[in-house]
């Protein structure tokens, strides 16, 4: 088990449920093998003494896989804010995969400058595709969204997996891949790129004009916040959470 309210200083108010976290391995297409962990709603929390919410211990609402920010300037799964989110949205209820791009902790290979990136990204949501079918037993499996950060934003959104439902870019440059070769611009599936209003990398604005073609996405702004989110964690985890919702 992990601790859910205690994630970098930004702790997930009241979580409902325990969270089991594990961990897995995801292989790419090339054959590196990626370093990667799983964090899963475990039993509901009762809200008093002998009281039960009726909903079933294990079951994920989603599966948010999320990419870490760029590996030669110290990102790596462990970041902040991924931790915040590895933690605090299975204690929501939306269990969590995160995993280290090549080259970085214990995952093989070495950076290509977010070319075979994309690779480990599609391996992560293969893997998650795979643990939310085995995990719903009988019940239909969750969605499995993407959630990468600043260099992961780039990566992930260029990425993509049939079974995925959705992309969340978090401070994504918009630069490290080119936009336009981006897999998620044209996707019919849902897009949310979430802009921090002080960005030092790309403006609210500039991501707006940018993404002005892409096909239903949207582009939400957080407030006060600049690059590296210090302090809005529980906002970006927040938004992720409400946009997740809209998804069944």
């Amino acid at each position: 088990m992990i601790d859910a309210e205690n994630s970098g200083g930004t702790p997930a108010p009241g979580p409902p449920f325990t969270v089991e976290a594990f961990a897995v391995t995801a292989v790419t297409s090339d054959g590196i093998e990626l370093e990667a962990e799983a964090a899963w709603p475990g039993s509901p929390r009762p809200q008093s003494a002998g009281a039960d919410d009726g909903s079933s211990g294990g079951t994920a609402a989603a599966v948010a896989v999320l990419s870490h920010p760029h590996p030669l300037y110290g990102g790596d799964m462990w970041n902040p804010l991924v931790d915040h989110l590895f933690r605090a949205l299975p204690a929501s209820g939306i269990a969590t995969l995160r995993y280290n791009f090549r080259g970085t902790g214990r995952s093989g290979g070495s950076h290509d400058d977010g070319k075979a990136e994309q690779l480990d990204a599609a391996a992560a949501f293969g893997t998650a595709v795979r643990l939310a079918a085995d995990r719903s037993g009988s019940a239909g499996p969750p969605p499995v969204v993407s959630a990468g950060w600043s260099f992961g934003g780039d990566v992930s959104l260029a990425a993509g997996h049939d079974a995925l439902s959705a992309w969340i870019g978090i401070a994504a440059p918009l630069r490290i891949v080119d936009p336009v070769s981006m897999g998620a611009a044209a996707d019919p599936r849902p897009k949310l790129l979430l802009v921090p209003e002080h960005d030092q990398f790309r403006s609210p604005a500039e991501a707006s004009e940018i993404t002005e073609g892409w096909t239903n996405t949207q582009v939400d702004v957080i407030s006060g916040g600049d690059h590296f989110l210090m302090g809005h964690a529980r906002v970006v985890g927040e938004k992720i959470a409400s946009f997740v919702s809209g998804l069944r």
